[in-house]
């Protein structure tokens, strides 16, 4: 079998991207991506070392946020779109941790889904 040469993967250079922060009651996740939709950098709090209870606080989140935004530094982002999903306590924490850093933030966007009319109620309690 012939040898194939690896080519190196080399870093993007990026001014602006968009961070798409999930934020629930028991986790936050953030993956920053270019304006195209692909992912540069993600983080969540499970990946920082928090288990348990610890990983829905406001403190994982501010944590994630200033580990991404030192990764950010080095690949060339300051001007930010953040997307924010969930109804988590995350949520804040992640933002000013961002901006606390350096970051330009732009647009702050809600994407949370809400249903139009929902799933059908269960039925009533008889007793």
């Amino acid at each position: 079998m012939a040898y194939k040469k690896k080519t190196k993967k080399t870093k993007r250079h990026v001014e602006s991207a968009i961070a798409h922060i999930k934020s629930s009651f028991n986790n936050t996740l953030v993956s920053v991506t270019t304006l195209e939709g692909d992912v540069l950098l993600r983080g969540s709090a499970g990946k920082l070392g928090f288990k348990g209870a610890r990983k829905g606080t406001p403190f994982a989140a501010s944590q994630i946020g200033s580990t991404l935004a030192k990764e950010m530094a080095t690949i060339g982002i300051r001007n930010l779109e953040v997307n924010l999903q969930g109804p988590g306590a995350g949520r804040d924490s992640v933002v000013r941790a961002f901006q606390s850093s350096g970051l330009s933030i732009s647009v702050l966007r809600d994407v949370t889904p809400l249903p139009h009319n929902g799933t059908r109620a269960p039925k009533k309690r008889r007793v």
